[in-house]
């Protein structure tokens, strides 16, 4: 715990590790930028969080690529997030006005933010998802949902990976879908043009088509940004 506490107590190294939330590959060069340190200075931080398992690297033409290692790499560091944030009463969301990246966001490889644990709350409402102890089980009428959307269900409960977690939202104080579930319900909704990247890394936009799916098969009024418009 010690070893894993220095890995993480760095700045630059914690921002690096964020930076890398949303499971792309990214240069030392885009690292060090983002981070605010030397080229030097950022060799050296990810030559420790390789040496602790934290990030992968991989070479490509004159590039070194990194990423982090696994999904639960980053759903480890989500959660450690979301237990130790001391948060004020005034500075909970709904007292002001949210930021992009608590609107609607990528979390590795899962939707996150706003966005996600609305998703989540629409799923269990339709009976798609039941929560169970940390995780969700996915229903037969969830398998009927995720299959019309183009999902491969037994691919899916053949995958080792955790299958349907509840993943408590930073930022929302609420669980959002992770696992092999939330990762296939970010993959259908990037593969139909339902959400698309914003500029900001990890930030998620819903599209026009992305409003009129949420709303037809989920009864979700969003907004662009990811925000649940109430009637």
């Amino acid at each position: 715990m010690a070893r894993i506490g220095a890995m993480i107590s760095a700045p630059a190294r914690a921002i690096m590790l964020t930076e890398l939330f949303d499971g792309r590959a990214l240069t030392m060069t885009e690292l060090s930028g983002v981070a605010g340190v030397s080229a030097s200075t950022a060799s050296e931080h990810l030559s420790q969080l390789l040496e602790g398992g934290f990030v992968t690297r991989e070479k490509s033409g004159r590039h070194n690529y990194y990423r982090l290692a696994s999904p639960q790499i980053a759903h480890a560091l989500e959660q450690l997030v979301a237990q130790t944030a001391h948060v004020n009463l005034a500075d909970r969301p709904g007292k002001r006005p949210r930021t992009p990246i608590q609107q609607a966001r990528l979390c590795y490889d899962h939707i996150a933010g706003h966005l996600g644990v609305a998703i989540a709350d629409a799923l269990v409402a339709k009976g798609a998802l039941v929560p169970l102890d940390n995780d969700y089980e996915l229903t037969p009428q969830g398998e009927a949902l995720l299959g019309s959307f183009g999902a491969d269900i037994p691919t899916l409960r053949h995958s080792k990976r955790l299958f349907a977690r509840q993943c408590l939202d930073w930022s929302e104080r609420r669980h959002h879908v992770a696992g092999v579930v939330g990762a296939t319900i970010a993959d259908l909704a990037f593969a139909n043009g339902w959400i698309e990247r914003a500029r900001e890394r990890r930030v998620l936009h819903v599209t026009p088509k992305g409003q009129s799916a949420l709303k037809k098969h989920l009864d979700l009024n969003i907004a662009p940004t990811g925000d649940l418009l109430h009637p």
